[in-house]
C-alpha cells in the first residue's frame, strides 16, 4: 500500500457515494480503518508499557506503596514526563485512600480514567476532521516550525492531501530556505497531491517566499495556505526575527494571519521532543503541536507529558507512514487506544 493511498481512497469513496446510506457506511469503514491505524501505530508503546506494569503487579492483588512506585518508574521509561508521572501517581494515591482498597485489576481502568482526566484538563480539544474553524477569513495560513528531520515537510504534504480530500484549495510555500532537500521534497510533495507551491529556491529570503506564498493565495481564492520554515533552532534570536518578518509581510494580505503555528515534534525522540518545544515556545508564539513517528517508538507517554507540560493543543499526531495516518489527534480515542491491551 503506498503512501498516498488514503488520498486515492478517499477521493474514490467520495466519487463513488450514490446515497446518505452509502455515504454513512463508507465513513463507518474511514474511521475503522483510522482506530485500527492508531492501534498499530501504538502497538510498540503499549507492548513497553504493559509488560513492565505485567511484571510490577505479578504476584501483588492490591495497588500498595510498592506497586505505585514501580508505575511510576514505568511512566518516566515511557516519556510521561518526571512532573507528569508524579501528577499522575498522586491522583492515584488519593483514591487509593479515598476507595482504602484497589486491586492491581482496577489498576489499567484507573490509570485510564486519570490520563484522560488530565488530558481534558489541558488545552486540547477534540476536533473530529481535517478543517478550517468557523468564522476565520480565507485563506486560513498555517505557519510550520520545528528542527530537520522531525517529519515536518512531510507532514505538510500529508496535510495539504487531506485538506484536498475534504474539497480545500491548497497552496504551500517553500520558506525552509536554508535546506536545499526541505525545497525539494516540498515541491515533490505538491506534484504528487496536485497542489500548487510557491518556492523561490534555496538561500532566498523565507519571508518573500511567505509574501508570494500567501499573495497567490488570495488571488485564487485558496483555502488554505500552509507555509514550511524555520528548520533550524540553533539562534532563537534569529529565528525569532525570521517568524516575526513572515508575520509582518503576510499580514499586508490578511492582517489576523498567520491563524495557527505549529510545531512539529519527533515523538520517537522522547524527552528531546519535549526540550525541543520549550526551546521553540519560548522563540516563538505557537499554537498547536504536531507529534510524529509515533508508530515507531515505545515512547508514545510523551504525548501526554507534552500536553501537560505545555497547555498547547496536540492538534495532529503520526501513527505510520500513509497520508492517513497523520491523525487529527482525539484524547478520548487516544486513550482507548494506549489502554486497550487486546489490541496490543
Amino acid at each position: 500500500m503506498g503512501l498516498f493511498d488514503f488520498f486515492s481512497k478517499e477521493s474514490d469513496k467520495q466519487k463513488k457515494a450514490e446515497s446518505p446510506k452509502e455515504e454513512v457506511q463508507q465513513e463507518k469503514v474511514i474511521q475503522q480503518e483510522k482506530k485500527e491505524s492508531l492501534d498499530k501505530g501504538l502497538e510498540k508503546t503499549k507492548q513497553n508499557f504493559f509488560s513492565k506494569l505485567s511484571k510490577a503487579v505479578a504476584g501483588k492483588s492490591k495497588v500498595d506503596e510498592e506497586v505505585l512506585d514501580e508505575l511510576e518508574e514505568i511512566l518516566i521509561s515511557s516519556d510521561v514526563g518526571v512532573g507528569t508521572t508524579i501528577k499522575i501517581i498522586k491522583r492515584i494515591e488519593e483514591r487509593v485512600a479515598r476507595d482504602k482498597f484497589v486491586t492491581t485489576a482496577e489498576l489499567d481502568q484507573i490509570l485510564r480514567e486519570e490520563v484522560a482526566a488530565l488530558l481534558s484538563e489541558n488545552n486540547t480539544s477534540d476536533v473530529q476532521e481535517f478543517g478550517i474553524p468557523a468564522g476565520v477569513s480565507r485563506p486560513y495560513v498555517i505557519l510550520v516550525v520545528g528542527v530537520n528531520g522531525v517529519g515536518k515537510t512531510t507532514t505538510i504534504g500529508k496535510l495539504a492531501a487531506q485538506f484536498k480530500a475534504k474539497g480545500h484549495k491548497v497552496i504551500l510555500g517553500a520558506a525552509d530556505t536554508f535546506r536545499a532537500a526541505a525545497v525539494d521534497q516540498l515541491i515533490l510533495w505538491g506534484e504528487r497531491v496536485g497542489v500548487p507551491v510557491v518556492s523561490h529556491g534555496m538561500n532566498t529570503d523565507p519571508a518573500s517566499v511567505a509574501f508570494d506564498a500567501v499573495k497567490q493565495g488570495m488571488d485564487e481564492k485558496a483555502d488554505v495556505v500552509i507555509i514550511d520554515t524555520a528548520g533550524r533552532l540553533h539562534n532563537k534570536v534569529n529565528l525569532m526575527n525570521e517568524l516575526s518578518k513572515i508575520k509582518r509581510v503576510i499580514q499586508k494580505f490578511v492582517p489576523e494571519a498567520p491563524h495557527e503555528v505549529m510545531l512539529v515534534l519527533d515523538g520517537s525522540t522522547g524527552q528531546n521532543a519535549v526540550n525541543q518545544a520549550r526551546e521553540f515556545i519560548k522563540a516563538t508564539e505557537v499554537s498547536t503541536l504536531t507529534i510524529t513517528k509515533l508508530d515507531g517508538t515505545a515512547k508514545g507517554g510523551v504525548v501526554i507529558g507534552i500536553s501537560d507540560e505545555f497547555k498547547i493543543p496536540v492538534k495532529y499526531i503520526g501513527v505510520g507512514e500513509k497520508t492517513g495516518d497523520l491523525q487529527v489527534f482525539n484524547r478520548k480515542e487516544f486513550v482507548e487506544s494506549l489502554f486497550n491491551r487486546s489490541s496490543s
